[in-house]
């Protein structure tokens, strides 16, 4: 399902502001990280990229909110009734499954996550929880999804869309996986799914449940590998 009509609004031009801002709120997520005075890797990399998609999406926010004077949630596709929530539900797992079959095909690697590392405890499990499963794939659908495909959709067409938004998803994801290519290429196919789902619903939200049902499930097996109870 594609929008009609002059959906998107914006432009290639608000493309460039946002990417213009990258630098600044990382600067400034930076700056965050190190006034919290935290000395724990993993508990920089939690607050720097937590921070950092703060800063993003309030940069986007101005843009679609304050510059056009658009709703921002409905502009970006987070819609409701969410359609497909409940295939989003149970195609997460299944998707994760899929991917994981696939890096054993690959023989991808597994770097340490210093994030997942931080779980010492209840508390510390869910907050890396909260973050895994339900913040990260908000931010990362609304960008990915919500701005930059329906851009990318209406120059390429759909599929092109997919493929592209996917790209610079998996890019993302690269540093933590030390740029292992098989990891990257997971992420990618992931990334194209939830690219599928949300051209298909016409709902950043169906996305973002297949996002976060796909983290929650890979963050599940994480903990019974550990031996977590």
């Amino acid at each position: 399902m594609t929008e009609k009509g002059d959906f998107p609004f914006w432009s290639y031009e608000d493309l460039a502001l946002l990417l213009s801002a990258l630098l600044p709120c990382y600067v400034g997520a930076l700056m965050i990280t190190r006034l919290s005075g935290a000395t724990s890797k993993g508990v920089q990399t939690l607050i720097l990229q937590s921070s950092l998609y703060a800063l993003l999406l309030t940069a986007l926010y101005l843009l679609v909110a304050w510059r056009y004077r658009k709703p921002f949630w409905r502009s970006l596709g987070w819609v409701k009734p969410v359609r497909g929530a409940w295939w989003s539900v149970v195609g997460g797992p299944l998707l994760a499954v899929s991917v994981s079959l696939l890096g054993a095909l690959l023989r991808a690697p597994s770097p340490p996550d210093p994030v997942k590392e931080l779980i010492t405890g209840r508390a510390s499990l869910l907050i890396v929880m909260l973050f895994a499963v339900a913040l990260g794939p908000i931010y990362e659908e609304l960008f990915f999804r919500g701005f930059l495909f329906p851009l990318l959709a209406k120059s390429f067409g759909p599929i092109a869309g997919i493929l592209l938004s996917a790209l610079p998803f998996a890019l993302l994801h690269g540093p933590q996986n030390q740029w292992a290519w098989q990891q990257i290429t997971m992420v990618g196919i992931a990334g194209a799914a939830f690219g599928f789902v949300r051209y298909r619903t016409g709902s950043t939200a169906a996305s973002t449940i297949l996002h976060g049902c796909f983290n929650l499930t890979q963050f599940v097996a994480f903990l019974a590998l550990r031996g977590y109870n």
